[in-house]
């Protein structure tokens, strides 16, 4: 069963059942990326696990009135941010954390002695990315990383798709220039090509709904 089908499975056992232990089961197929989506907005792990926990405990006081909801994970994730956005208004402060370098599986593919290119690259990619403006960089992870549709992304952060659509192409503007300076390598290949990719599902934009 995939993840989304899961969630939404053990949703309707929540909200029309009361079932603990699917809400369980629920907490900790959603946890992680929860967390990491709202380290986006605190910086703060601890409070992130806090804000995240708190949703999840009025999730559960409330689930008899949350039976209308149709993409539980969407409607989860607006929670988080709404809390996250509370947290950084009473800190008044925001700092992103730096982007994980999830690349092993690429890395592990090639010899050694390109490795020291390999970490030009993605140091490179990491500095393109963490330079992005905040917005911008929530919705690439958020696609990226999450694998979300630009319908769902407009939704959490309440925007139009046409803004998710122009800020992706943003992103993925700026990471093409770092791919052209690595036009030797491999990597940034396999990568430049990805993004391409996802500028042309943009130019379509059907298939990011």
């Amino acid at each position: 069963m995939k993840r989304n089908q899961q969630i939404c499975t053990y949703w309707k056992q929540v909200v029309f059942e009361s079932n603990i232990n699917a809400f369980e089961k629920l907490f900790h197929l959603t946890n992680a990326n929860f967390i990491k989506f709202c380290r986006q907005y605190t910086s703060d792990k601890e409070a992130s696990e806090e804000i995240v926990s708190d949703v999840f405990v009025d999730l559960w006081f409330h689930r008899n009135k949350l039976t209308h909801v149709k993409n539980p994970e969407v409607y989860l994730l607006i929670c988080v941010k709404n809390k996250a956005l509370n947290h950084w208004k009473k800190n008044s402060y925001m700092q992103l954390v730096p982007i994980d370098e999830e690349a092993n599986e690429i890395m592990d593919a090639y010899r050694p002695d390109e490795e020291l290119e390999r970490k030009e690259l993605f140091m490179q990619l990491d500095k393109a990315i963490g330079s992005l403006p905040h917005q911008c960089r929530v919705i690439f992870k958020l696609v990226k990383e999450d694998g979300m549709k630009c319908g769902e992304v407009a939704e959490i952060l309440n925007i139009s798709i046409r803004t998710v659509h122009a800020q992706i192409y943003r992103a993925m503007t700026k990471l093409n220039t770092v791919m052209t300076k690595h036009q030797t390598s491999h990597i940034a290949t396999i990568i430049k090509n990805i993004a391409s990719a996802i500028v042309l599902c943009l130019s379509l934009q059907s298939s990011c709904f």
